[in-house]
């Protein structure tokens, strides 16, 4: 019983990176696009997210500034510290919502780009932090979802979505299984490294 357990939960994940390929293949090619421009003309990607979605910016900021899987000349990207404990902090309730909105106001310029988590779509905080990116005329990258619980069903990406402008890249996982996203995320993310690996070093012999 339990190992049927596991097992459906490794058919669950790969089933919904399966579906969502063709789906988000191209906005995560935009949003390689905007990092990349980012990062060539000097620029810097603030990342941000509560809970998880914290730690996954964590994680790509660190493989940015230091090596993915190739070495290569050091990437400007910072994670904006936040609340990497609470898994229940992605929500529209949750404390101090203007926690990353102050750093981007603080760090961000013209011409970098803020790159958002949040399974729910419903952050107050990363909502805060894209109004904020917009007024320092920053593009914005949203990795979203429709987590179950965060009023995000009736639209995708949630209240975080309905503040992208069109300049913006949404890459939002058709789900509402806040543990489904994340996976999802991860390997968007490390589609994005990728990317702009290979966009910077040209196509590693023997790589996809």
């Amino acid at each position: 019983m339990l190992e049927q357990r596991i097992q459906q939960h490794f058919i669950d994940s790969a089933d919904l990176k399966y579906q969502a390929g063709p789906l988000l293949s191209k906005p995560i090619a935009q949003a390689m696009q905007a990092l990349l421009a980012c990062v060539t003309s000097g620029g810097k990607v603030l990342a941000c997210g509560s809970g998880v979605s914290g730690l996954l910016a964590a994680q790509f900021a660190a493989q940015f500034v230091g090596r993915f899987e190739r070495e290569r000349p050091e990437l400007g990207a910072i994670a904006l510290p936040g609340d990497t404990t609470d898994p229940a902090a992605d929500t529209a309730d949750a404390n101090d919502a203007d926690r990353f909105a102050r750093q981007v106001r603080a760090l961000g310029q013209a011409g970098d780009v803020l790159l958002a988590l949040s399974a729910s779509g419903q952050s107050a905080a990363v909502l805060a932090a894209v109004e904020a990116a917009h007024a320092r005329d920053m593009t914005v990258v949203a990795l979203l979802g429709n987590a179950a619980g965060g009023g995000a069903s009736s639209s995708p990406g949630g209240a975080v979505g309905r503040a992208l402008r069109e300049t913006d890249v949404q890459i939002c996982v058709p789900h509402e299984r806040a543990a489904r996203i994340h996976e999802v995320h991860l390997l968007a993310l490390h589609c994005l490294c990728d990317g702009v690996d290979a966009q910077l070093l040209g196509e590693q012999e023997g790589s996809i």
